[in-house]
């Protein structure tokens, strides 16, 4: 089972600052100190209950670390550079290493192994970035249909007998999909739908999920222009490529639009994009964004982390590409085939359409 074997790597961790030398436990804050990370993020390594897996270059941070007392020299500690380690120290980083290693190896293979058990298929989805270990309340705020539009709906009239409330809210698909996976990684938690229309303010410092684009959904927007990432939905819907997402790469602007089929307008392939980072009215708590350019992109992006055959690989992802991140962000292509959307493969480099954090290997 995939939690067995991460919390087989998690408990290493945890036992090597809290027992590795007799008389001294090392604290997460001491280790954090160290390695110039945050404390929530070395907690997650060391989770017992929904551990995320380090990426290498932090495993070598602890193998250099806890292959000499050196590391506390003077009681402050340090990160000392591996050509630094004595002949003895070295073998020991040697060891240590190579059996970080190894359990790491372990866990993000059964990590990408689609599970069939009962119990492992529930382990998969408790485990993902759709489960909140604090088991705090989740409001997930949908764009509102506005009133003409819905006027064309039947049974979207609140007179009518046949009345459907769920007809108000914009990108349907997409909120079916979400609203179960949430309810079934999160037992303990209350999941809230709310339109912009009907939020209150204790909604919005919570977990909180947005669906939708800037034009219907005015809570999106907000975060979007408070949040000042590198990437904005513009809803240029009367331009001549219309609508589209704008990067600042480092040599200028780039715009992203959605492919249309030329002769008759059918959607070809959608922009989506997706964020994670700290809720700005409650750190404690997260926000996570799920956009497109039209609703298809939508439901691509939140289809990314809930779809069976792609969750956990694109779950593996994340958390080697953006492991020491507290925010980050994905612009992503989403195919479209007649009605039918393709859950986008996040390995695939072509799907990447922008990362944020950059890579530190480009700054």
């Amino acid at each position: 089972m995939v939690a067995v074997d991460r919390e087989t790597l998690a408990r290493w961790l945890r036992e090597l600052r809290e027992e590795r030398w007799p008389g001294m436990r090392i604290t997460q804050a001491q280790l954090c100190a160290a390695f110039g990370v945050s404390v929530p993020l070395v907690s997650s390594w060391e989770s017992a209950r929904t551990p995320k897996i380090p990426p290498m270059d932090r495993l070598q941070g602890y193998a250099i670390f806890f292959a000499t007392r050196r590391s506390m020299a003077g009681g402050v500690p340090r990160l000392l550079a591996l050509p630094d380690l004595t002949d003895e120290e070295h073998a020991e980083f040697d060891r240590l290493f190579t059996e970080l290693k190894r359990l790491r190896a372990i866990a993000l293979a059964d990590q990408n192994t689609v599970q069939t058990g009962g119990e492992e298929k529930r382990a998969g989805v408790s485990a993902g970035p759709w489960h909140f270990a604090d088991d705090m309340p989740i409001t997930i705020i949908c764009s509102q249909v506005p009133g003409e539009l819905r006027a064309k709906i039947p049974y979207a009239d609140p007179n009518l007998p046949d009345y459907i409330d769920l007809y108000r809210y914009s990108d349907l698909d997409s909120l079916f999909e979400l609203h179960g996976h949430l309810r079934a990684a999160n037992p303990s938690s209350l999941v809230t739908l709310r339109s912009v229309g009907d939020l209150e303010a204790d909604d919005l410092t919570t977990h909180i999920v947005l669906l939708g684009g800037v034009d219907w959904n005015r809570i999106t927007a907000s975060f979007l222009d408070r949040l000042e990432l590198p990437v904005r939905q513009v809803p240029d819907w009367a331009g001549e490529k219309g609508p589209y997402f704008e990067v600042d790469e480092a040599d200028g602007t780039r715009r992203h639009h959605a492919t249309l089929n030329g002769a008759d307008r059918t959607l070809v392939e959608d922009v989506a994009f997706f964020y994670r980072g700290p809720n700005i009215n409650n750190k404690e708590c997260t926000v996570s964004i799920c956009n497109g350019i039209y609703a298809r992109g939508v439901y691509g992006a939140v289809r990314a982390l809930t779809d069976a055959r792609f969750r956990q690989r694109n779950d593996a992802y994340l958390g080697e590409r953006f492991a020491d991140a507290e925010s980050y962000s994905m612009l992503m292509r989403v195919r479209v085939e007649g009605r039918l959307v393709l859950t986008p493969d996040w390995t695939i480099d072509t799907v990447r359409l922008h990362e944020w954090p950059e890579p530190s290997d480009a700054n």
